[in-house]
């Protein structure tokens, strides 16, 4: 029952770390997934679908770091009994993230207790509560509060406190891949700087979930964003996915560094904020273009390189160099949960509107698992990997 241990122990979950398809015709079309059961709460749509095997579930286990491709393993876990402040949730879908592979290779700055259920985010459907649940009811989405839950797995007993919930008539790729990279976005437009309708801020890692998501709510607010990305054989394709989004300027890594850039800046004004995925050269060139008194915001290190910030930039602009990790927010407001509710409800009705969109996905069996890992392991990357639960 190491399984249930792990559910129930809170500092398993806070050692663990911090898409798929806009259509899941079984769990989202059949009414007994939700409405046909609300009338009685404890009554579990899932256990009439699929009998006494709703008590296992298959899981993506791994049991030692390493290699993704060679430590996960598709496995079938019994669950634990459900208590009076459980749920029973059947997963829906499961994007891989970098920070999921990291844990798993036992490079990231948390980890679980071994053997664990890998994934950090997705969305699951509540088929049965306990007798004392009184903020879920069965057919409602929800999403993780917290990383560690593990969400590569079918079926999971999870403790009401554990999960919140998210409307129905969302996108369900939307609402697989919201936990972490919107999240980390809006945060990082909110928090920093004061930003307001006519200010820019500037990004590298534009391509990635968290720029992708970036552009969009700054569009949505009136805020310009320089997207900065590697070239590539496809950056004109990628260049023009990005702007449709809402991207005023896309540029490529070298030209940071050209006389272009005070073209740009002739009609668009310096930045306030600079957000860097990146790290490295990449990093010391965004700071460059931050007027006075600017901020930089590292959410992550895709070059595994050092930032290294001139003395200049302190000195004579005196930029402000912060960083930024949503698992950790999370924590910070874990007890009052109306700064994450407001947000979730923000973002929520941005993606109703049609102002924020899921970034590209390929969406992939649970028995594909292999081939999902390994694509997410590739440079260049142009589509998020979900497991279809």
């Amino acid at each position: 029952m190491w399984l249930s241990r792990c559910l129930r122990s809170q500092a398993a979950r806070r050692r663990s770390s911090a898409a798929a398809l806009s259509k899941c015709s079984s769990p989202r079309g059949d009414a007994n997934w939700g409405d046909a059961n609300r009338g009685d709460a404890n009554v579990s749509p899932f256990r009439r679908l699929a009998g006494p095997a709703a008590r296992a579930s298959k899981a993506l286990l791994f049991r030692k770091h390493g290699d993704p491709s060679k430590v996960v393993q598709l496995e079938d876990v019994d669950l634990p009994p459900i208590g009076a402040k459980d749920v029973l949730v059947k997963m829906l879908a499961a994007p891989i993230n970098p920070s999921d592979i990291n844990m798993i290779q036992g490079t990231y700055a948390i980890l679980p207790d071994l053997p664990a259920v890998g994934g950090n985010e997705g969305v699951a459907q509540i088929v049965e509560v306990g007798g004392q649940v009184t903020s879920l009811r069965t057919g409602d989405w929800v999403i993780p509060k917290d990383a560690g839950l593990g969400t590569w797995r079918t079926v999971a007993v999870l403790a009401e406190d554990d999960v919140i919930a998210l409307p129905s008539d969302i996108p369900l790729l939307s609402a697989a891949t919201l936990g972490v990279n919107p999240c980390t976005a809006f945060r990082m437009l909110c928090d920093f700087e004061d930003l307001k309708a006519g200010d820019s801020v500037i990004q590298n890692a534009a391509n990635s979930g968290v720029g992708q998501a970036v552009i969009q709510i700054a569009a949505a607010r009136g805020i310009s964003t320089i997207n900065v990305i590697r070239d590539r054989a496809e950056f004109t394709q990628l260049s023009d996915r990005l702007k449709a989004m809402g991207g005023t300027h896309v540029i490529k890594e070298e030209a940071l560094r050209r006389p272009d850039m005070k073209e740009l800046f002739k009609n668009c004004p310096k930045p306030k904020l600079a957000l860097n995925g990146v790290g490295g050269k990449s990093a010391t060139e965004l700071l460059r273009h931050l007027q006075y008194g600017g901020s930089m915001v590292t959410y992550g290190g895709m070059a595994k390189q050092p930032v290294t910030v001139p003395v200049s930039a302190l000195i004579f602009k005196d930029v402000k160099v912060r960083g930024f990790w949503v698992t950790q927010w999370k924590r910070d407001h874990s007890r009052d949960g109306k700064a994450f509710r407001a947000m979730l409800d923000e973002l929520c009705r941005l993606i109703q509107q049609g102002k924020l969109t899921p970034p590209a996905c390929t969406e992939v069996g649970l028995q594909d698992y292999s081939r999902a890992l390994d694509r997410a392991t590739q440079p260049f990357t142009s589509a998020k990997q979900v497991l279809i639960l």
